[in-house]
């Protein structure tokens, strides 16, 4: 799932600025939104390192967007599914089970970025 290796983003994924670095524009955000979305993925220490890793990948590959103010859009692992998400809740099997998934981890970074 690392599709970001491979996409030029032109446009922040968070804020929608320009990019003009060769770097942000590998990772589709700038400096500032990059530097938000980790510190806000270390204060949420109540997942699993594996699930941060996971929210991590589903930002830097654009998998995730914004529907409403704190609604999301996440595409599952092998993009065949889309699941509304949010940082209570989501609609993934693991969430509908009541369960923490990373796309609610995901939808947490964003916000608190």
């Amino acid at each position: 799932m690392n599709a970001a290796a491979t996409t030029t983003h032109t446009n922040c994924l968070r804020c929608g600025r320009t990019l003009t670095s060769a770097k942000s524009q590998a990772t589709g955000y700038g400096p500032t939104c990059a530097r938000h979305i980790r510190r806000a993925a270390v204060e949420l220490t109540d997942y699993k390192p594996h699930q941060i890793t996971s929210a991590r990948e589903l930002i830097e590959d654009g998998a995730i967007i914004p529907l409403r103010s704190v609604v999301f859009i996440a595409v599952s692992t092998d993009g065949t599914e889309t699941y509304r998400t949010a940082p209570t809740g989501c609609t993934c099997p693991a969430g509908l089970k009541g369960s923490r998934c990373y796309h609610q981890l995901a939808a947490r970074m964003l916000l608190a970025a």
